[in-house]
């Protein structure tokens, strides 16, 4: 499998396998990477898959990915990192073997996937311990060590930490936005003592955290000389790695594979249902995926109006859902330059606006015209929703969820009758609810569980560098400890 950039530039060597592009984010164009086709699923295989184990499942859709790691070390690594040891916070009366089960709301109707059963408790861990245990791997196999830069909204970070550390080979600096995360988020990252980890608190928000990522990462000779890397969902490792789900939930949904499901998915940077977009791109029975957002709607607005509208700092919304709170979705390039019929000249005259701080517009233009035929529904959530979901799912159904995940189930239950009859919808679980344990008891009045290896982390120790919005003094952060 050949890799290509959403711009056109793959860079060198000039058609990349996948062990070329996974220990770097973006293409030397600025652009994004995507196979060269999509790989197309048979129903013999559909057939075959629906009895495979979490990671039997993820070495079979895996391998048309990654055609570069001989199979039987790709297997090993699979069989790794998808065990019930490292997902082991499934919740109570679901198999933990299934890494990943469907917990109905309404058999048959609406039910949850949960996807936060990894160690930071957020859907995040899926693809971020593939990642880790990828990136040793690949390392070791080329002698080589890497320095990753990333930025967080909240979960990326602490699943990229808790992914990388102690990996031979390996440095983490991540970035996230001071005082945006719950006390829960910042417990995790920041309480990490592993010398290979350094976390950079940035006084501003998520998108001028992503905006330093990407001007490091756009100047080549620093990347060069300091072995950047990253594991944003800009890496396309993770959206691959988050393509598994997918098909593991419509299994579980289904009983045969005659049928269709909805997938919800509460998305801020556009990777988790870019993911789902290549998933039914590839031949699963998707009917619709249903995207929402907080009150940062950018993406909500592109879907219904044809008009890309990223928001500055100042106009980006502090929710209560703040893994969402982006006004400036990496991924959605990777969607545009499927929209626009992989037209890399496009996508780059469309991102030179972006990249300009305007927006551009589609409305009227023969590409979004056909936008139907991507299965995309959006709807938008606020925090009187999130309130009012949290409280019915849990007076209804006995369910506490987390506040992007109340954001799904809102959306969700509004744009149910543009789900075909019979098709059942599963929104995908984004965190368990102690990480925003303020606005559980805001909604509920009362605290929400927690696992008993994480109780009492906000009390730990914690070390961070608190930061001004500039990539200079990130660069020489980083020098400094190279």
């Amino acid at each position: 499998m050949k890799y290509i950039s959403t711009r056109g530039h793959a860079g060198q060597p000039a058609n990349p396998e996948f062990c070329d592009i996974l220990l770097g984010g973006l293409a030397p164009d600025g652009g994004l990477y995507l196979p060269e086709s999509y790989p197309q699923v048979t129903r013999a295989e559909l057939d075959a898959w629906r009895g495979l184990s979490y990671a039997e499942l993820a070495f079979a859709i895996l391998s048309k990915f990654i055609t570069d790691i001989p199979q039987a070390d790709l297997k090993a690594i699979c069989d790794k990192t998808y065990t019930a040891g490292v997902y082991c916070h499934v919740r109570e009366g679901d198999k933990a073997s299934d890494i990943t089960p469907v917990h109905w709301l309404e058999e048959g109707r609406l039910g949850l996937l949960e996807l936060s059963n990894g160690p930071t408790l957020a859907f995040k861990d899926m693809a971020m311990q593939l990642l880790g245990n990828l990136f040793e791997y690949v390392l070791a196999k080329r002698g080589e060590t890497i320095n990753i830069l990333g930025a967080t909204s909240g979960d990326t970070g602490s699943a990229a930490e808790y992914a990388m550390r102690g990996k031979q080979g390996v440095r983490v600096f991540m970035l996230s936005p001071h005082g945006k995360m719950s006390a829960f988020q910042r417990a995790q990252m920041y309480s990490l003592q592993d010398e290979n980890i350094f976390n950079i608190a940035v006084t501003g928000m998520f998108d001028d955290a992503q905006d330093i990522v990407k001007a490091v990462s756009n100047d080549h000779a620093f990347k060069a000389q300091h072995k950047i890397g990253a594991v944003n969902s800009i890496n396309w490792a993770r959206v691959a790695a988050q393509i598994v789900y997918y098909f593991k939930g419509y299994f579980a949904a289904t009983k045969s594979n005659d049928e269709q499901v909805a997938f919800c998915v509460p998305s801020g940077n556009f990777g988790n249902i870019c993911a789902g977009h290549i998933a039914r791109m590839m031949g699963l029975p998707v009917a619709k995926l249903i995207l929402a957002t907080n009150e940062n709607d950018v993406l909500d607005e592109f879907f219904r109006s044809g008009v890309y509208r990223p928001r500055k700092a100042a106009e980006t919304h502090v929710t209560s859902s703040p893994s969402m709170d982006i006004s400036k979705a990496s991924n959605f390039e990777r969607f545009v330059f499927d929209l626009v019929g992989r037209d890399p000249q496009k996508v780059a005259a469309l991102w030179a606006e972006v990249d300009a701080g305007r927006a551009f517009d589609l409305s009227a233009s023969p590409e979004f015209a056909r936008i139907g035929e991507f299965g995309f529904v959006s709807g938008a959530s606020s925090h009187a929703d999130r309130l009012a979901t949290i409280r019915k799912v849990f007076e209804q159904y006995g369910v506490m969820i987390d506040t992007h995940t109340a954001d799904g189930v809102k959306v969700a239950w509004e744009r149910a009758a543009e789900v075909p009859v019979g098709v059942p919808v599963l929104v995908l679980e984004t965190a368990l609810p102690v990480k925003f344990a303020e606005t559980i008891v805001e909604a509920l009045g009362r605290e929400p569980e927690r696992p008993a290896d994480l109780e009492g982390i906000e009390k730990l120790p914690q070390r961070v560098e608190v930061m001004a919005p500039d990539v200079d003094a990130v660069k020489r952060f980083i020098t400094a400890r190279v």
